[in-house]
């Protein structure tokens, strides 16, 4: 692993400033209707690193929302849950009502991205959560979090990602989450040097520890994006 501090730095910065990004401030919604339309993409927008997800898929040719109220989900083709602070993304999920929708979503099979939190909140089983904290589920995984160490040791990796083809990808690994166990309908499709499950896919569903909007390399976003459309 590599140290690139000032890109890294930077990037831990705006994930800790997103722990205030405003849940209330104006949005537009695209509505899904029938044709040749492009899918519509939501990023949960309750707490993370929203704005980088957004402005990826935004080049994608795709219609990105932000999610932050429940009627939101409505008409929606796929969704993004960022990465940021787990515990915060969890309570504010069920304050704001959107837990509970967001697992019937999940369990009829509306593809999702989840990256680092993301991944976390995708989980069955979180080995190291804080008191009470839940997760939405849909994939057969235990996760363990920030079992990369602290923000010190943020780091940026190559990473070969089955199905992506090119040379490896460049992400970002911050305050990284580990999966130690696979349910047996789990696809593992990224590892480590040393084995350590980085990134895996279950159906419709996609869980990675790292943070691939934040390096420049948009090829599993347009992964994503053809699983969206593949579902359609």
């Amino acid at each position: 692993m590599r140290q690139l501090w000032p890109r890294l730095h930077a990037a831990w910065e705006r994930l800790w400033s997103a722990l205030t990004y405003p849940i209330c401030q104006p949005h537009t919604a695209f509505l899904s209707v029938a044709g040749n339309t492009p899918p519509r993409i939501g990023v949960l927008a309750l707490q993370g690193d929203v704005a980088e997800h957004t402005a990826l898929l935004g080049t994608l040719g795709v219609d990105v929302v932000d999610i932050r109220q429940v009627h939101q989900l409505e008409g929606l083709d796929g969704l993004v849950i960022p990465g940021g602070e787990s515990s915060v993304m969890d309570k504010l999920t069920r304050l704001f009502g959107l837990a509970k929708p967001l697992q019937a979503a999940i369990a009829r099979g509306l593809p999702v991205l989840g990256t680092c939190a993301g991944l976390i909140m995708l989980a069955q089983d979180l080995e190291d959560g804080i008191a009470g904290q839940q997760t939405l589920g849909g994939l057969d995984v235990s996760v363990r979090r920030n079992a990369f160490g602290s923000q010190v040791d943020s780091s940026e990796i190559e990473l070969h990602i089955e199905g992506i083809g090119g040379p490896p990808m460049a992400v970002a690994l911050i305050r990284a989450p580990l999966v130690t166990r696979v349910g047996k309908d789990v696809k593992v499709i990224a590892t480590l040097s040393d084995g350590s499950i980085v990134a895996v896919e279950q159906g419709s569903l996609i869980g990675v520890s790292f943070h691939p909007e934040i390096t420049g390399d948009d090829r599993l976003h347009r992964r994503f994006v053809e699983l969206v459309k593949n579902r359609q």
